[in-house]
């Protein structure tokens, strides 16, 4: 059987919509806009071009490079509106199946979805659909949703009049982009658990992502975030915005979108990441100090906390893990042999900043302490002479149901270990996590309404009721054309 090489939590989806004011390339801009966001998932890459109402559709396993060539991206052609999407799977089984956007033609027009998070009322949804002669292709909470929509649709007078009939019924987690075929709209859930900001374009037109790089990446300007529960449209170059469902909900953004998942370079809800983070190193070095000579940080998210506890400390930091840029997170072998030739691959010690050493290693969070324990060793044979690993995440104790890849209690190493044990498992000479006292202090605007389910096991939604998991899957090795 194969393992997952890192162990460590996985990338959330990512999604885009562009609205141009004029017939234009919007592939290309689709494809630079998934290049930006492809840190949020390796799996599948997709996207969704309008041109005068003709939708065409591309999806693919792997990276967005990967899935769009020259040839393919030529294909898709000019349009007005596009939608895109990159995939981690956190529901459904990691195939091509999976992919998005989900693409759906029905008797009132066509539907394109890319969405990001996970319902927490899923199953439900899904069987009530199946008594109700709806037929799934796919695994996924992404379709579920569609349908959701296109039900509403079938009764009611517009797009966007379906998404908020659809959004009173949906649970959880979500962060969308919806594309008709003379409309685009981006919608969040009540809770704003996932990010989703607006900006406008160059050439005239607006844009939808999950984070700010991605409108960085082709020049559009920030104008301001999707607000929780906000359904927004974008029809004939105007932008409108229905706030029904805002204020219904406890905002509950996911912390961890600063600690982890996001590039340091976005700004999220009005705040830096890259500042969030270095904060988080500040946390940790007053609540967990240590004498020691430098500070490092394991790439990529642990790089911007190490430097915010060698700043508060006063120990110098320095660069003492070189990451290879060339291996996706996601990274698979099959033997463990294979597996510990592949941390020397991906990462590997800076042995002159690290040999004859005391070293703070800064990681982002530790779940089940297997990835943790081979960069001590790797430092160690480096001859650090001591490693205090610290973490810029609290204790992971608890499962996620809104769209992290939080596994269940008994793969949790904190769960099932005290610091001392979880210490003596990674070979580290010291252990600690940053709490949730001050996780929940990370931005600088005073927010402290996030959504820290994971470590505290108190959440904004109720969890899904346990059920079985389907045993359905068609396997799909290749691109497919939609």
């Amino acid at each position: 059987m194969e393992e997952i090489l890192f162990d460590g939590l996985h990338e959330e989806c990512g999604v885009v919509g562009i609205a141009t004011a004029a017939r234009t390339d919007v592939a290309h801009l689709i494809y630079y806009s998934l290049y930006a966001l492809q840190h949020r998932g390796e799996q599948s890459s997709g996207m969704a071009i309008n041109d005068d109402g003709v939708i065409s559709h591309e999806c693919g396993a792997g990276l967005t490079n990967e899935v769009f060539s020259r040839e393919t991206l030529a294909r898709l052609g000019e349009g007005t509106m596009g939608v895109g999407h990159v995939r981690y799977g956190t529901t459904g089984h990691e195939t091509l199946l999976n992919a998005q956007p989900i693409v759906v033609n029905h008797v009132k027009g066509v539907m394109a979805l890319a969405h990001n998070g996970n319902l927490t009322n899923g199953g439900e949804l899904k069987e009530e659909l199946e008594l109700g002669g709806s037929i799934f292709h796919t695994t996924s909470d992404t379709e579920v949703i569609a349908y959701v929509i296109t039900k509403e649709r079938l009764r009611c007078g517009s797009i966007e009049e379906a998404v908020s009939n659809a959004m009173l019924k949906l649970k959880g987690a979500y962060s969308m982009v919806i594309m008709s075929a003379k409309k685009l709209i981006a919608a969040r859930d009540p809770h704003g658990f996932r990010p989703l900001c607006i900006g406008t374009l160059p050439g005239g037109g607006y844009m939808f992502a999950s984070e700010t790089c991605a409108l960085d990446s082709v020049g559009a300007a920030f104008l301001r975030d999707v607000l929780p529960g906000e359904i927004v449209i974008v029809e004939n170059g105007q932008l409108r915005s229905d706030t029904a469902h805002c204020g219904k909900a406890k905002p509950a953004l996911c912390v961890f979108e600063y600690i982890y998942f996001a590039r340091p370079d976005s700004v999220i809800d009005g705040c830096s990441v890259h500042m969030a983070r270095q904060r988080a190193g500040a946390f940790l070095a007053l609540e967990h100090p240590v004498q020691a000579d430098v500070v490092i940080g394991v790439p990529d998210s642990g790089i911007d906390a190490a430097v915010g506890y060698a700043m508060q400390s006063g120990i110098p930091y320095g660069i003492g893990l070189i990451k290879s840029k060339y291996i996706g997170r996601t990274f698979i072998q099959p033997s463990q042999e294979a597996r510990e030739r592949g941390v020397r691959i991906k990462l590997n010690p800076v042995s002159s900043v690290v040999k004859g050493k005391r070293i703070v290693m800064i990681d982002d969070s530790i779940v089940r302490g297997t990835t943790c324990a081979r960069i001590v060793r790797l430092l160690r044979e480096a001859g650090a002479t001591e490693v205090h690993v610290r973490s810029s995440a609290p204790k992971f104790l608890y499962p996620c149901y809104f769209g992290t890849d939080i596994p269940d209690q008994d793969c949790l190493v904190a769960w099932k270990h005290n610091d001392e044990e979880m210490k003596e498992i990674i070979g580290a000479d010291s252990i600690g996590f940053l709490s949730v006292e001050n996780v929940v202090k990370l931005t600088d605007n005073g927010r402290h309404d996030f959504c820290t389910g994971c470590f505290c096991g108190s959440y904004p939604v109720e969890p899904p009721k346990p059920r079985k998991k389907s045993r359905h899957l068609i396997r799909l090795s290749e691109k497919t054309d939609n």
